[in-house]
C-alpha cells in the first residue's frame, strides 16, 4: 500500500481535474506533530487563482478516506493524520506476516544485473583494498534481488600479466613444494618480492619474467599447470576471508586470464568501425569529451581498456544484462568514463547501462590505509582483530563459550562493514576498531544490541496477544510505525541510487525510535493485553532490523 498515492489519488479527484498531478505536492513533515503529510496550496493558488486556505479548505471538504484520522487547514497548508490505530493494525500484521519477506518488490523482475566485485589479484594476500568493493558489492547484491533482479555476482580475479611470468620463474628457481601447499600466498608473495629483490641487482631476470609470461600466453604445459595451482591456492585461501565476511560464493570467477582470446574480436570491431587510429606507434581511440583511449601499446601488448571492452561484451551476450555494475575505486573513473565512450562510438546503446559505482579510501588517522608496519594489510588479520577486540567487549556477558564465540565473529565482522556501509560510497572512511566496536553511536554493534535487548523481552512473554483499539499509539510508537512502514521505500531508493548507505541510516534511525519508545513504556506489567501489544511491536522491529542488516551482509547475534 502506498499512503502518497491515495492521498494523491484522493486530491486530484477533490480538484474535479482543475490542475494536473505535477501540480500537486505532497511533503514530510520533520515533525510528526504537524501531521503525517502536508500538502501546500501555494503552487495551486496560482493555477486556480484563489486564495492557497481557501483552496486547503475546499479540499479539506472532499476528502473522506478511512484512512484519514484527522486534517487541519494551517497557513495555506493541509495537514494530514493518517489513521493511527487502522495503520498501525495494517503494518504490524503485514510484516509478523511476511517476516524476512517484508519490503520485497517486483521492480526488477524479469530483469538480470551483473555486478563485477571485490575482485583480489592471486597470489597476493586479500589486502584491506578491497573491502570496499566486496562488502559494497555484496550489499549491492542482496538489495538488487530485494527489488526483484535477477542478480549475477561476478569476481573478476586478478590473474594475468607480466607479474606471473616473474613468478614462475621465481617458483621454478627458489620455490619449495611443500611450503608453497603449506602457506601458498605467504610464499608466493615472497617468493615475487625475491625476484624484484634479485632484478635489482640484475635487470635482465625481467627478460626471464616477460618470456615465462609469454610462455604463459602460448599455452606451455609447465607454465599454464603452475599458474593453475597458484590460482586454485589462491581461491581456497580468498574463501576463509569471504566466509569470514559471510560471502559464501560467486557466480562467475571468470578472472581478466578469461579474456585474454576474446580481445582480438574487439580489435577487429573497432578496425571495421574505422575508430583504431595510429599514434606515436600505438592504436587509440579518439573521443570527444574524454581523453583518447589507448587500446594497444606501441610494443602490440592491449591494455586494461582492451580487456575490459572484451568482456562487456562477452558479459552481454551472456547474461543479456540490463545493467552492469561495477564496484571499483574512485580512481578509476575516467577508464570507466572512457569505456562507456568507446562502446557508444562502436554503436552500441547499451552502454548506458554500464555503471561505475565508485568508493573513495579507507583513512587511518587521516592517511590511506594500506601499509602496517611497512608490510600490506591483510583483511583476514583485521577482521581478526576485530573479532578479538569484540571478544574482549562481552567477556563478562551471561553467555556460554560457544555464544560469546560466535557473538564476537557477528559483532566484530558487522562492525567493519557497517562502517563501511554507513558512509555514502564515494566518501572516503575513517577507520577505528575502537570507535566502531562501541555499543551505542551509529555503529553496527548499536544495532546488533537493539536486536538482542528485543530478543531478550520477547523471551519473558511467550504468548502476545493485542487489542489494536486499546493500543496506547504515542509519538514514540508511531514514529516506529511510520518508520517501519518507509522500509521498502528506503530498499527501492538504495537500489536505484546504488546507495546502501541508506539503509544502514534507516536502520540507525529505527534503532533510535525503538529506543526512546522502550526508555518511555513499561513494557512488561501486570496487564497482558498492553504487555502483549508492546512486545508485538518490538517484534516487528527486530525483523526489520535483521531483514535490513542480511541487505548489508551482516549477520545478527540474538544475544549480546
Amino acid at each position: 500500500m502506498n499512503l502518497k498515492k491515495i492521498l494523491e489519488d484522493d486530491l486530484y479527484l477533490a480538484l474535479d481535474g482543475q490542475v494536473e498531478r505535477k501540480d500537486i505536492t505532497i511533503n514530510s513533515p520533520k515533525e510528526r506533530e504537524m501531521g503525517d503529510y502536508a500538502v501546500p496550496c501555494f503552487n495551486l493558488s496560482k493555477i486556480l487563482r484563489k486564495n492557497p486556505n481557501i483552496i486547503a479548505e475546499q479540499i479539506k471538504g472532499k476528502l473522506n478516506n478511512e484512512w484519514y484520522q484527522n486534517i487541519e487547514v494551517i497557513n495555506g497548508y493541509l495537514n494530514i493524520f493518517i489513521n493511527k490505530i487502522r495503520f498501525t493494525k495494517y503494518i504490524m500484521e503485514k510484516v509478523l506476516k511476511e517476516k524476512e519477506a517484508y519490503g520485497n518488490c517486483d521492480i526488477g523482475k524479469g530483469k538480470i544485473i551483473v555486478i563485477d566485485y571485490s575482485s583480489p589479484n592471486i597470489a597476493k594476500p586479500f589486502g584491506v583494498g578491497h573491502l570496499r568493493s566486496t562488502v559494497i558489492g555484496n550489499a549491492l547484491k542482496n538489495i538488487c534481488e530485494k527489488n526483484g533482479y535477477k542478480v549475477v555476482g561476478i569476481n573478476y580475479l586478478g590473474d594475468f600479466g607480466t607479474q606471473f611470468g616473474k613468478l614462475i620463474y621465481a617458483y621454478k628457481t627458489w620455490g619449495n613444494e611443500e611450503a608453497v601447499r603449506k602457506n601458498p600466498i605467504a610464499e608466493l608473495k615472497k617468493l615475487y618480492v625475491q625476484f624484484h629483490e634479485e632484478a635489482a641487482l640484475d635487470e635482465k631476470l625481467n627478460d626471464q619474467g616477460r618470456l615465462y609470461f609469454k610462455k604463459l600466453e602460448d599455452g606451455d604445459e609447465e607454465c599454464v599447470k603452475l599458474w593453475k595451482w597458484f590460482k586454485e591456492a589462491s581461491l581456497l585461501e580468498f574463501q576463509k576471508t569471504y566466509d569470514l565476511l559471510g560471502i559464501k560464493s560467486f557466480d562467475s570467477y571468470d578472472g581478466e586470464s578469461f579474456y585474454n582470446d576474446k580481445m582480438g574480436e574487439v580489435l577487429d570491431k573497432l578496425e571495421a568501425k574505422n575508430l583504431l587510429e595510429l599514434s606515436e606507434g600505438a592504436y587509440i581511440v579518439r573521443l570527444e569529451d574524454e581523453t583518447p583511449a589507448l587500446i594497444k601499446r606501441s610494443d602490440g601488448a592491449t591494455l586494461y581498456i582492451t580487456r575490459d571492452l572484451a568482456a562487456a561484451l562477452y558479459r552481454k551476450k551472456h547474461y543479456h544484462f540490463d545493467e552492469a555494475l561495477y564496484v571499483v575505486g574512485n580512481e578509476q573513473t575516467l577508464h570507466f568514463n572512457q569505456l562507456k565512450a568507446v562502446l557508444e562510438k562502436m554503436g552500441y546503446d547499451w552502454y548506458e547501462d554500464i555503471h561505475h559505482i565508485s568508493f573513495g579510501l579507507i583513512l587511518q588517522n587521516g592517511k590511506k590505509m594500506s601499509t602496517r608496519h611497512g608490510k600490506s594489510v591483510e583483511l583476514q588479520d583485521l577482521l581478526n582483530e576485530a573479532i578479538t577486540l569484540a571478544s574482549d567487549y562481552i567477556e563478562n556477558r551471561d553467555m556460554t563459550r560457544e555464544e560469546k564465540r560466535q557473538a564476537s565473529r557477528e559483532i566484530g565482522v558487522g562492525a567493519v562493514i557497517f562502517n563501511d556501509l554507513k558512509n555514502y560510497r564515494t566518501n572516503d572512511i575513517e577507520f577505528n576498531l575502537e570507535d566502531i566496536l562501541k555499543f551505542e553511536g551509529e555503529t553496527g554493534p548499536y544495532i546488533q544490541y537493539t536486536y538482542a535487548r528485543i530478543n531478550s523481552l520477547l523471551k519473558k512473554q511467550k504468548n502476545m496477544k493485542i487489542d489494536y483499539n486499546s493500543l496506547a499509539i504515542n509519538q514514540y510508537l508511531w514514529n516506529i510505525v511510520f518508520r517501519i512502514y518507509n522500509f521498502d521505500e528506503i530498499i527501492i531508493k538504495s537500489k536505484m541510487t546504488y546507495d546502501p548507505s541508506l539503509i544502514a541510516k534507516y536502520l540507525i534511525d529505527l534503532c533510535q525510535d525503538f529506543n526512546r519508545y522502550y526508555a518511555n513504556e513499561r513494557f512488561i506489567t501486570d496487564d497482558e493485553i498492553a504487555t502483549g501489544g508492546r512486545l508485538l511491536i518490538a517484534q516487528t522491529v527486530s525483523l526489520v532490523l535483521k531483514e535490513g542488516m542480511r541487505l548489508l551482509g551482516i549477520t545478527m547475534p540474538n544475544k549480546m
